[in-house]
C-alpha cells in the first residue's frame, strides 16, 4: 500500500478505531447522516473547510440511489428543453468541475448518438440539432474546452454506423452527434469523495446508524455490534436521500423510480458511443443504450412514480423493462428480447414534492430546508450537482449553528487518485485500472504482484481481480462481501457473475 496516505484509507481496522474515539470523545462540529454521494459530499466540503466532522451511514457508501444511476455527467441539455436555464447552467458548471478538476480519473467524454431514421421528421430532427446547440452554448458558458468536449454536429450514416454497429440500415439518414461527461461508476466516485473527505480529518462510519435525530445530536448504533451512543455535534445534515423524511417527519418527498437493465456489449456489436433513441410522442425524452466498463450496455431510463414505502433495493417493473426494451429497438435491426437483458437496476430519485402532475415534471432543483431545531436537510438535485449541494447544506448548517468555517474550495479539489488527464495517459497500469482508481491504480497492480492469486480474475466473464477486491476492502472501506460485489465493484448487476465472485469477495476480507 505504499503511496497511498494512511489518512485517505478506509478499513475495518480504521473503522472500529474512530468509533472508539467517538465514543470516548463524543462531540463534532459537524455530524453528516447519510453515506450516499450528497452525505459524502457534505463531508468533504466541511472537512476541507476546517471544521470536525462525522458521517454515519446505515448501510455502506453509496448503498442508495448513488449507485443507480445512468454514469453520466450531464451538462445540463434535458433541463433547457423544459425551460429550468437556471438548472442547466449549474450542471454544465459541476460537470466542468468534475471533469476537469475534481476526477479527471473517473470521467471522460461520451459522443451520443442520435439515429435520424425514418420515424424521425425533419422537424424533430431540426429541434434536436437546437437543442444540442444550447448545449454547446452552455458548455461555452461554464468554460469548458472543446479539447475536453466537442461541439455537437450532424454525422453521415456511416458514422453513425461506426459509432453504433447495430443501428437500423433502412431509412438511415444520418445523425446528430453530441458529447457529455460519462463516468467510470458512480459508486466509485462516491466512495472516492468519502476518502477524500477523511483524508482532511472526517471520521467515515459505515454501518452506523442515527435515531433521535435533532439539530445538536443523534444516537449512532453500531450494525455490526449493536452498540450505541448518543454524539453531540454543533450543526447537523440529513443527507439521507429518499430516506429523509424518516430522519425528519416534516420533509415530503415524491420519489421517482428510474430503470436500467443490463446488457452485454456482444448484442451491441461493440458500441462505443451513447445510442439516443427519442421516446415517441413526447419532446426531450430519449432512451439511452449506454456502453459501460466490463464489457456492459446500460439501457435506461424510465420516470415513474413510487408510491408507497421506500425499500432498501428498488425493484424494476415489468412495464418498465418492456418500455426500455421496445423504444431502444427502434433503432436497433434486430430487435432485442428479455433474453438479451442479463440484470437491471432501478433507483428512487428523491424529488420533492412540489405538487406536480407527473413526477417527469417534478423539478430536479436541490433543496435545502432548516427545521426549527437548527436541523439542516438536502433534498432533489442529482449526481452532477452533488458538490454544489454539499456546499448549499454546509452554508446552511454554518448559518444555523453559527459557527465559523473557511470558504468552501470543493470546486478545485481533486479526490484521492485523481491527475491531470495528461499525467494519467503515463501510469504505469492497465487502463481499465487507471480509469477506477487513477493514480492508486498502481497500487492495485502491486497487491496483484505481491501475491499472484490476487492477479486473476475472480470469474470467468469479467476482467475485475482479486487485487481489486483487496484494494476495497484494505483502503475503500468495504465491510462485508456485499461492499465488494455491490459497490466497490459493480459484479452484482449480473447476479451469475455476483455468484461466482462470492468466495473471492468473502477471502479479500481476510487480507486486512
Amino acid at each position: 500500500m505504499e503511496g497511498i496516505e494512511p489518512a485517505a484509507r478506509l478499513s475495518a481496522a480504521r473503522r472500529s478505531a474512530d468509533l472508539r474515539a467517538l465514543e470516548a470523545d463524543p462531540s463534532v462540529d459537524l455530524l453528516v447522516i447519510g453515506g450516499g454521494v450528497t452525505g459524502a459530499g457534505v463531508a468533504l466540503d466541511a472537512a476541507s473547510r476546517g471544521l470536525r466532522v462525522a458521517l454515519v451511514e446505515k448501510h455502506d457508501l453509496a448503498f442508495g440511489t448513488s449507485r443507480w444511476s445512468s454514469k453520466l455527467v450531464h451538462g445540463g441539455l434535458r433541463y433547457l428543453a423544459s425551460g429550468a436555464v437556471g438548472i442547466a447552467y449549474e450542471s454544465a458548471v459541476e460537470r466542468d468541475a468534475l471533469i476537469r478538476s475534481i476526477a479527471p480519473h473517473l470521467t471522460r467524454p461520451l459522443p451520443q448518438v442520435v439515429p435520424l431514421l425514418g420515424d424521425v421528421s425533419r422537424r424533430d430532427a431540426a429541434l434536436t440539432r437546437v437543442g444540442f446547440l444550447a448545449g454547446d452554448a452552455l458548455r461555452l458558458a461554464a468554460r469548458t474546452p472543446s479539447s475536453e468536449l466537442a461541439r455537437s454536429r450532424r454525422i453521415s450514416p456511416a458514422e453513425v454506423i461506426a459509432l453504433a454497429p447495430t443501428v437500423r440500415r433502412e431509412g438511415l439518414r444520418g445523425g446528430l452527434l453530441n458529447w457529455d461527461g460519462q463516468l467510470t461508476d458512480d459508486a466509485r466516485l462516491t466512495v472516492g469523495i468519502a476518502r477524500t473527505a477523511a483524508r482532511h480529518g472526517a471520521v467515515i462510519l459505515t454501518h452506523c446508524a442515527a435515531s433521535q435525530v435533532t439539530g445538536t445530536a443523534a444516537t449512532v448504533t453500531d450494525e455490526l455490534t449493536g452498540a450505541s451512543f448518543t454524539l453531540r455535534a454543533r450543526a447537523v445534515v440529513n443527507a439521507t436521500g429518499v430516506w429523509s423524511g424518516t430522519v425528519d417527519p416534516a420533509v415530503s418527498l415524491r420519489p421517482s423510480r428510474g430503470t436500467h437493465l443490463v446488457l452485454r456489449q456482444d448484442v451491441f456489436g461493440g458500441l462505443t458511443a451513447g445510442l439516443t433513441v427519442p421516446v415517441p410522442n413526447t419532446f426531450g425524452r430519449y432512451v439511452f443504450a449506454l456502453p459501460q466498463p466490463d464489457g456492459r450496455v446500460y439501457v435506461g431510463l424510465t420516470d415513474e412514480e413510487a408510491d408507497g414505502p421506500v425499500p432498501d433495493v428498488p425493484t424494476p417493473s415489468d412495464d418498465e423493462i418492456d418500455f426500455l426494451l421496445e423504444t431502444v429497438n427502434l433503432a436497433l435491426g434486430t430487435p432485442l428480447t428479455r433474453d438479451d437483458v442479463v440484470g437491471t437496476f432501478a433507483g428512487l430519485r428523491p424529488l420533492l414534492d412540489s405538487g406536480a402532475g407527473q413526477t417527469a415534471d417534478v423539478s430536479r432543483k436541490h433543496a435545502v430546508l432548516t427545521r426549527g431545531d437548527g436541523l439542516v436537510t438536502v433534498v432533489g438535485g442529482k449526481l452532477t450537482t452533488y458538490r454544489r449541494m454539499a456546499q448549499d447544506a454546509v452554508d446552511a448548517a454554518l448559518a444555523a449553528s453559527g459557527l465559523s468555517a473557511g470558504r468552501c474550495v470543493t470546486r478545485t479539489l481533486p479526490l484521492v487518485g485523481a491527475a491531470p488527464r495528461a499525467a494519467l495517459q503515463h501510469i504505469d497500469a492497465p487502463e481499465r485500472l487507471v480509469r477506477a482508481y487513477g493514480t492508486e491504480a498502481t497500487a492495485v497492480v502491486a497487491l496483484g504482484e505481491a501475491d499472484p492469486t490476487l492477479a486473476t480474475p475472480v470469474a470467468p466473464g469479467t476482467e475485475i481481480t482479486g487485487a481489486e477486491l483487496a484494494f476495497g476492502a484494505l483502503v475503500e472501506g468495504a465491510i462485508t462481501p456485499a461492499d465488494l460485489l455491490e459497490r466497490r465493484t459493480r459484479l452484482s448487476l449480473i447476479p451469475e457473475l455476483a455468484d461466482d465472485a462470492a468466495g473471492a469477495a468473502a477471502a479479500a476480507l481476510h487480507h486486512q
